[in-house]
């Protein structure tokens, strides 16, 4: 097998690619031929050693796959080889050979390509927890999406449609919003401008977004709690902007929000039923209204470094997708 190894902790350029012995599911593991790769701004951190997950050296990024299930472990019974699965690891997903979790495989739906399930875990299964068990979104509710036009912000903007909210889709240029308007956003906001928070007040007729979505961080956050509505809710996604921000506690008393917080990794030892059933409804999602990722662009598996710094740039629309062979 092949991987993209980091040997010591750093920017995405040490990323080496490495030639490995072909691994073996232990018991209640599967062994994937891996045919995509999802990328994600959490692989960046995972390579700096800024991430919850902090794998020993070397290893191999990444946390998704898509591929053909090569063989099984002791004790799994509900996928086979041969079957078309998408899976998450902790870390390891930059190769073309993954060993997974059992209770993380999901077989993929027929008509599914490898490439499109490869960008429909991670990002979408965040969005939909967020949305749906922690912040209990309504049909009829306007939501405030954030970096809208990257991976988790479309996948909210999109699983927000499905569910019948008002989707606002902010973003840092007008090209990005564009590509949300496509997206079927029904208004848009441009964050790069001066006076954004008081644009989400005009466009809800003074009331403020009852939900918004914010991966950003930052003064991104500080400005949405000043135009949400009494008793909206703010979901922590993450902090792609840099800046971890701090709240003003008289804003949450004195309007009855709510902040909550989704960690999508602690889902698999917590709750992995939850997480199972997510991801069943998003596979009717996908088949019912048209959810289904944005694939900014694939890359060859050697290219991961480059596909990273293009994360990282927030220059990506959608997901970015690696592929080994």
């Amino acid at each position: 097998m092949r991987a993209m190894m980091m040997t010591q902790l750093g920017e995405p350029e040490l990323l080496q690619l490495t030639e490995l012995p072909d691994p073996s599911p232990g018991p209640g593991e599967v062994a994937i031929d891996v045919q995509a790769i999802g990328c994600n701004y959490a692989d960046i951190l995972v390579c700096r050693g800024k991430y919850q997950v902090k794998p020993a050296l070397p290893f191999a990024p990444g946390s998704e796959v898509a591929g053909i299930v090569r063989a099984v472990g002791a004790n799994v019974t509900a996928v086979a080889p041969g079957m078309t699965v998408l899976a998450q690891v902790s870390f390891g997903a930059y190769a073309s050979v993954v060993i997974a979790d059992a209770r993380r495989v999901h077989v993929v739906p027929e008509g599914m390509d490898a490439v499109t399930a490869a960008s429909f875990g991670v990002v979408y299964q965040t969005s939909y927890l967020a949305l749906v068990e922690r912040a209990q979104l309504k049909a009829g509710e306007t939501l405030l999406v954030h970096a809208a036009a990257g991976g988790v912000g479309l996948a909210a903007l999109q699983i927000g449609k499905a569910l019948g909210a008002h989707v606002i889709a902010a973003a840092s240029t007008h090209d990005k919003l564009a590509f949300c308007t496509e997206q079927g956003a029904d208004a848009v906001l441009c964050t790069g401008e001066a006076g954004w928070p008081e644009r989400v007040r005009e466009l809800t007729g003074g009331r403020g977004a009852d939900v918004v979505y914010d991966s950003v961080g930052g003064e991104i956050t500080d400005g949405s709690l000043k135009h949400i509505a009494w008793n909206g809710r703010l979901l922590v996604i993450g902090f792609a902007g840099g800046t971890i921000p701090s709240v003003a506690l008289n804003r949450v008393m004195l309007k009855n929000i709510s902040i909550v917080g989704l960690n999508l990794g602690s889902y698999h030892e917590q709750a992995p039923d939850v997480l199972r059933n997510a991801m069943q409804q998003l596979f009717a999602l996908h088949a019912a209204h048209g959810v289904r990722p944005h694939v900014h662009g694939v890359r060859p598996l050697t290219e991961a470094a480059e596909a990273l710094r293009a994360l990282e740039a927030r220059t990506v629309s959608g997901k970015l997708v690696l592929v080994p062979a």
